[in-house]
């Protein structure tokens, strides 16, 4: 049975889910940062998806790319399966800015999470669960 890490559950917030992954925002305001997780127990590692999930998560991917270029207008994407602290398959989406405190750099390990506050949170995944909702098996979470 699918359960979320701890880790995961922690630092991120559910947007929803589509038909193979949970949709999470990394609860850091500094970028738009989304995290795809397939619902699907014991996964470490994409390959491990089969011929059909791998294709729907591909899609899935495409999806959230989009989502964050349509509503952020992302320069550049960042998209990584790291797992190096999480060992749940989760599969990065972020969208960088050359104004980005971390910019040129990779993100990780450069600057503490800034927390959204509420009224941000609730912003950010309004609009993502709206964009989102174009996807028909979409469901918010």
């Amino acid at each position: 049975m699918f359960e979320l890490h701890p880790q995961l559950a922690a630092d991120c917030v559910v947007v929803g889910d589509l038909p193979l992954c949970r949709v999470l925002l990394l609860n850091d305001s500094q970028y738009p940062w989304l995290i795809l997780v397939p619902r699907v127990a014991g996964l470490r590692e994409l390959c491990e998806l089969d011929a059909e999930q791998r294709r729907q998560y591909s899609h899935e991917s495409d999806l959230a790319a989009g989502v964050l270029n349509t509503v952020f207008g992302a320069e550049k994407l960042n998209i990584a399966a790291l797992g190096n602290m999480v060992p749940q398959l989760h599969i990065h989406h972020i969208a960088r800015f050359a104004n980005d405190p971390c910019w040129p750099k990779p993100v990780w390990g450069q600057l503490p999470a800034v927390p959204y506050t509420e009224a941000a949170r609730a912003e950010r995944l309004a609009s993502l669960r709206q964009a989102l909702a174009a996807e028909p098996d979409f469901a918010a979470g």
